[in-house]
């Protein structure tokens, strides 16, 4: 099979628990773009996050941004998706005030929060980005007047108390919204029907690639659809038991240059 498009999340995946990109995934990557196949970066990560990635591969890459819900090629946006406004305020009065949590609140290049805590702190030293403090309501008038609403809401905490909180909202079964954890402190909740998969989908369209002429590589429970859509979908060593289940082959850890490892064997 001669692969055309490599789907990498970032977190987890491709940079190791120091957040860096190891050499060795740097060279196999810059190898693949070299045969002319697209690197995409399929993140939950905000644009800021993604362009630091992409920065540190020194490889062009698609960025597929905030749970799939914004997609760039390029500077341009080739799709978004967008949630009710009204479901931002519920989510917000409901689960996030409730728990004395900030709010995130993702729209196109745009980070908005509605406090600051340690994680939100952690989050800024990581992606060298600044959010703006935002009123939840404010936010909520401005966008139903546009006809526009967030790309991706997320909740930061401490793991069980993220656990609750996607076990209350899946009890409540809110239609407009589907939810996945990226990572034990982080649920990110997205416009129902987006996942990792159909942004996956929605860029194979773009660039008139098949399904089977992709490999996916992932390890949270965020990354389960992507993995399953894409022709070859696989797991990273640290990946979680979910994501594991789901992959064609279980490669290296992200601390042991997995992705090298298994484009390797694939290439």
């Amino acid at each position: 099979m001669k692969y055309k498009l490599i789907c990498v999340d970032v977190d987890g995946t491709l940079l190791n628990d120091e957040k860096k990109v190891p050499e060795l995934v740097k060279e196999s990557l810059k190898n693949a773009s070299g045969m002319g196949i697209r690197i995409a970066l399929v993140t939950g990560r905000m644009p800021a996050g993604a362009d630091l990635a992409e920065r540190e591969l020194s490889v062009p890459c698609i960025k597929v941004c905030s749970a799939g819900t914004y997609i760039l090629l390029g500077d341009q946006c080739i799709h978004t998706e967008y949630m009710i406004p009204r479901v931002m305020r519920e989510i917000y009065t409901e689960f996030a005030l409730k728990n004395g949590l900030p709010l995130w609140i993702f729209q196109g290049r745009k980070w908005y929060v509605t406090d600051m805590d340690t994680y939100v702190k952690q989050e800024i030293e990581i992606i060298q980005y600044e959010p703006e403090i935002a009123d939840v309501e404010a936010l909520a008038q401005s966008w139903e007047e546009e006809g526009t609403g967030p790309n991706k809401l997320l909740i930061a905490g401490d793991p069980e108390t993220v656990r609750r909180i996607e076990e209350e909202m899946k009890w409540m079964d809110l239609p407009e919204v589907d939810m996945a954890r990226s990572s034990e402190h982080y649920l990110e909740i997205f416009p129902k029907g987006v996942t990792k998969g159909e942004a996956l989908a929605a860029v194979c369209e773009k660039l008139n690639i098949r399904l089977e002429e992709t490999i996916a590589f992932g390890d949270q429970e965020l990354d389960v659809p992507m993995i399953q859509k894409a022709g070859v979908g696989i797991a990273m060593g640290n990946a979680i038991e979910d994501v594991k289940a789901a992959a064609d082959y279980v490669t290296r850890s992200n601390n042991d240059s997995g992705i090298a490892y298994a484009l390797e064997q694939y290439l």
